[in-house]
């Protein structure tokens, strides 16, 4: 009895609260795995574990192989292998949906002002990016992103655990390229708070300090990123991927946010708001947050991929400006009274049926796995290929290579896959000059010997091959085809 009691005594209403958007948030996170490089990164983290060492360069393609491979994630790679191995799907869908959802549960604890109005915002910005969620080394440097930001926040308060950044510095340049927004947000912090002295926001005697702390973290941050298996070359690599054009062309994440879809539209809502918030609210913004505001503003705007950086960073300020505007200051939070037992009941079988509804959610997403793996990958083509011993040299959709490495290697080499850096900008714009039937369509199909064709159904260059003579059908469903080339018609395809 005694326990029951403390129990309820403990589910006060802002308790019950921050468990109900820790719940609410991995609910959100947690869907079918459907990104199609995490088959590579099963295959690589599977390849580290056996052979004991990360490769440098690549296995896996025949366009691309023996050729030098920066594996920016290869820790990424053994976690998710690792995972698999000891629970299957479901433990993937649970892992990435727990990431996530503390990353974006950290956003709410570090937003100010009354802890609905912060729930309702956290909300608004989890939707605002979960275009880009999903089982993804990605979502490892979002967390440490939103760590990052914590630590940073509460500079002033607790100033010597900046020094954390160093080793999470560390654990990041492993994991993921995303490594490099850790050293751009320290970077414009740093900034910002040298604008502050500028501006008159801060006295030099006062700033000078923590000017000069925050100038060494960067300093140390920048000295362990060639802790890694590729050395110094991480320090270029995230540089090199920015400029790819090629990427910022062809790979969906890579475009700006197009405001005509409606998947977009929580964006907008959340940008609107912060203009609104900071022209109503009596609040000052200092420049430290709108340096780190317009930089992550810019990055959203320029790409899908870096929408949730901005959620992190929009949403606390969003929270601190509405704050002000109702007048309810910074500081206001849930009044804690003495618990009463009637609402301590409500409040523990609310949360407990949130509980019962989160779990069944979750349990649905797993059990769903195996329909979304068919309905997004080619399963019972890539079956055939391994039943039939259809020829290699095979020219397959970007989107697949990650799956036919899972399925296929080590029988088949890919000619692509969704390691965009590794093939780099001309050879995307060959296969896209392919795939498309633009001028020189034949010429990679004669440099490669493609033998094997492997792509939807509606894919351009498929109904080129079909009028094309020499060329036969041997596999088609809803899906996918398979043509391939009978040996005396080789010479056709470069006419």
């Amino acid at each position: 009895m005694i326990l029951a009691g403390n129990v309820i005594a403990w589910l006060e209403t802002r308790r019950v609260l921050v468990l109900l958007v820790a719940l609410g948030l991995f609910a959100m996170s947690a869907h079918s795995v459907t990104d199609p490089d995490v088959w590579w990164h099963l295959r690589t983290g599977e390849l580290i574990i056996q052979t004991h060492s990360v490769p440098r360069a690549d296995p896996y393609s025949f366009t691309r192989f023996g050729q030098p491979w920066v594996n920016h994630e290869w820790l990424s790679d053994v976690m998710i292998f690792t995972l698999y191995r000891w629970a299957g799907w479901g433990g993937l869908i649970v892992a990435f949906a727990s990431i996530i959802g503390a990353a974006l549960l950290l956003v709410f604890l570090r937003c100010p002002g009354h802890p609905f109005t912060a729930a309702l915002i956290t909300a608004l910005g989890a939707v605002a990016s979960a275009a880009t969620w999903g089982v993804r080394p990605q979502m490892l440097s979002l967390l440490l992103a939103s760590v990052l930001l914590l630590i940073l926040q509460r500079f002033d308060q607790h100033p010597n655990r900046v020094w954390w950044a160093i080793p999470l510095m560390l654990l990041w340049v492993n994991l993921h390229g995303g490594y490099a927004m850790g050293i751009a947000l320290l970077a414009l912090f740093l900034g910002g708070r040298a604008l502050d002295v500028v501006l008159g926001f801060e006295r030099w005697p006062r700033a000078a300090p923590q000017l000069r702390r925050l100038a060494l973290v960067l300093a140390a941050c920048l000295a362990v990123i060639p802790l890694n298996p590729n050395g110094v070359r991480m320090y270029w690599y995230p540089l090199q991927t920015l400029h790819s054009a090629s990427m910022q062309n062809y790979i969906d994440e890579w475009f700006s946010p197009n405001f005509h879809e409606l998947k977009y539209l929580p964006l907008l809502l959340l940008i609107l708001a912060i203009l609104v918030g900071i022209t109503l609210s009596p609040r000052r913004l200092r420049p430290r947050e709108l340096v780190l505001l317009s930089a992550t503003t810019l990055a959203g705007l320029r790409s899908v991929r870096h929408i949730p950086i901005f959620v992190l960073v929009a949403v606390p300020l969003l929270s601190d400006l509405v704050s002000d505007w109702l007048g309810k200051g910074a500081a206001v939070e849930i009044r804690r009274k003495r618990p009463v037992a009637r609402t301590m009941k409500v409040n523990a079988v609310v949360l407990a049926a949130f509980a019962i509804f989160v779990l069944a959610h979750v349990r649905s997403v797993v059990r769903q796995q195996r329909a979304a793996e068919a309905q997004h990958f080619p399963e019972t083509a890539a079956s055939f290929i391994l039943k039939n011993a259809v020829p290699s040299s095979i020219m397959n959709h970007y989107n697949w290579g990650g799956y036919l490495i899972w399925r296929l290697y080590p029988e088949y080499r890919v000619y692509i896959d969704g390691r965009a850096d590794l093939y780099g900008d001309s050879f995307l714009d060959e296969f896209a000059e392919s795939y498309y039937l633009k001028q020189h369509w034949r010429e990679p199909l004669r440099k490669w010997g493609i033998r094997t064709v492997f792509l939807p159904r509606d894919a351009p260059l498929v109904t080129a091959l079909l009028s094309t003579p020499g060329w036969e059908k041997i596999y088609i469903d809803s899906q996918a085809v398979i043509l391939t080339l009978t040996p005396i018609a080789d010479g056709s395809i470069s006419k």
